[in-house]
């Protein structure tokens, strides 16, 4: 019989990576000690194999990136079916600044992006394609499948190699959140930046090693909401999201169809539309919860299934994504690639915590680490710098910014359909277009520089010259501690 096995193979492999990953963190201090993610181990397990010794068996990549796509979606479903977490009352106005922080490092990424390519086109890379630049924020907050998918779409303007070297910026991406976040981490404990009770869950052999010891009680992961002789509670969970995710689809393609007949500018709209089908997820996923919470059917849904379901795609998306990477294609724009990544991310490691701890109120630390994660190393990273101080996603900084992801997606419009302009430099000669997207960055820039000073207001520049706004001080302008 001729069976189709290349998405098993796949699944497969990266198993055995996460599994070696696994043993690894346990056994070696250096990743205990940085508390390196086991999924970007293995990432970097797969990267070699992919490259040099699956294609002697006859085992392509092509399937990764399309795996990473899915599984980002599928990510963001689980999340936003989840219950609420306990609302705090000073948390009011977080779901905007969330969307704000999100798109302050998206603005200053796709300047200083754009930036350096013009610097590289009329210096030591003449033939660099416009759009260079703009896989920086792609790879980096928007995520591997988006880097990917637009980045495939520009290889039609005649930019080869873009999905490939999209994939790699969020590879990068993932390396700055990883050892930046666990730096960050670590100053936090250091100048407790962090509360007690959190510190004292991070002091345990459990959290450096990633496995529980046989003789400690371990945690509840999940809890049942069916009896097994009907369906599985775990059978349930997964049928809810993938139903989600077929709905999502067809919202997005009925969009897609509808704007396609309108004209050819909206017709690049429409592609442009499949490389955040993220956003549709989340935002399907919401209006189902919602319509499951006023039916009263969400008695059915359990959060921590869910959130094992989020662990569980995050896990293998980000394992893939880095292992999807072609070398051969990344090797001629290794050098700007390594340049524009180092600049962003050290652009990222002070001007976030700096940002943050003015204009959140509530949980700065733990909002600080998502918004570094998925500023470098997109929603995966986020969500595993977050699990390291919030395991179990018990504060609402998770849901937060699922919520906030559609609000984000509403302003994120205007770039979006400005994403091709760069490109139509490059298949016109026109540099117009090119200066056009720059001055789209400079608005996103504008933009949140303008809510941060509505929403932080007397903290926006309290102890300016600090990187952390101790949360204690600073409410009414006055100078706060900085530790």
């Amino acid at each position: 019989m001729d069976f189709t096995w290349s998405l098993f193979i796949d699944l497969g492999m990266v198993a055995v990576a996460l599994l070696a990953a696994t043993a690894i963190r346990h056994r070696v201090r250096f990743f205990q000690r940085y508390l390196i993610p086991n999924a970007l181990t293995a990432g970097f397990l797969l990267l070699p194999f992919y490259n040099y010794v699956a294609p002697l068996l006859g085992v392509s990549s092509a399937h990764l990136g399309e795996l990473v796509y899915h599984l980002l979606s599928i990510s963001f479903i689980s999340m936003t079916l989840r219950a609420n977490a306990p609302q705090a009352s000073s948390g009011d106005g977080r779901i905007f600044a969330t969307s704000v922080a999100t798109l302050w490092q998206f603005g200053v990424q796709a300047l200083v992006g754009l930036l350096f390519t013009l610097f590289m086109m009329r210096t030591f890379m003449p033939d660099l394609f416009p759009s260079f630049g703009f896989l920086l924020p792609l790879g980096f907050v928007q995520g591997p499948g988006q880097a990917f998918a637009i980045g495939s779409g520009w290889e039609r303007f005649g930019f080869e190699g873009a999905g490939s070297i999209g994939l790699t910026f969020a590879a990068m991406g993932f390396v700055f959140a990883s050892f930046g976040g666990v730096f960050l981490i670590n100053v936090g404990i250091r100048r407790k930046w962090l509360t007690e009770d959190f510190l004292r869950g991070l002091d345990t052999s459990a959290v450096k090693s990633g496995i529980f010891p046989s003789r400690k009680r371990r945690p509840v992961g999940a809890e049942m909401t069916t009896e097994s002789e009907a369906i599985d509670s775990f059978t349930f969970h997964i049928a809810l999201v993938l139903a989600v995710y077929l709905l999502a689809y067809l919202i997005l393609l009925g969009i897609t169809t509808a704007l396609t007949q309108i004209g050819p500018l909206f017709a690049d709209l429409a592609e442009n539309l499949w490389g955040i089908n993220f956003i549709f997820s989340a935002l399907t996923g919401i209006l189902v919860r919602t319509v499951m919470r006023r039916t009263g059917l969400d008695f059915a849904v359990d959060s921590k299934t869910l959130t094992r379901i989020s662990g569980f795609s995050v896990d293998y998306m980000v394992a893939a994504a880095i292992g999807a990477i072609s070398i051969v294609v990344v090797k001629a724009y290794l050098i700007p690639i390594l340049l524009l990544s180092l600049i962003a991310g050290v652009l990222a490691l002070v001007l976030v915590p700096w940002f943050c701890s003015r204009i959140f109120v509530d949980h700065q630390f733990h909002r600080t680490m998502m918004i570094f994660g998925v500023s470098t190393g997109t929603l995966p990273t986020g969500l595993a710098l977050l699990r390291v101080i919030d395991p179990e996603f018990e504060t609402p900084v998770a849901s937060d910014y699922m919520y906030a992801s559609g609000l984000t997606f509403v302003f994120a419009i205007p770039f979006i359909l400005a994403i091709n302009l760069p490109a139509y430099a490059a298949t016109t000669g026109n540099m117009m277009y090119f200066w056009a997207g720059i001055g789209v960055s400079v608005a996103y820039i504008l933009f949140v520089l303008v809510a941060f000073l509505f929403i932080a207001r007397g903290r926006a520049f309290a102890s300016k010259r600090h990187v952390w706004l101790h949360p204690r001080r600073g409410e009414d302008g006055a100078a706060s501690e900085e530790r």
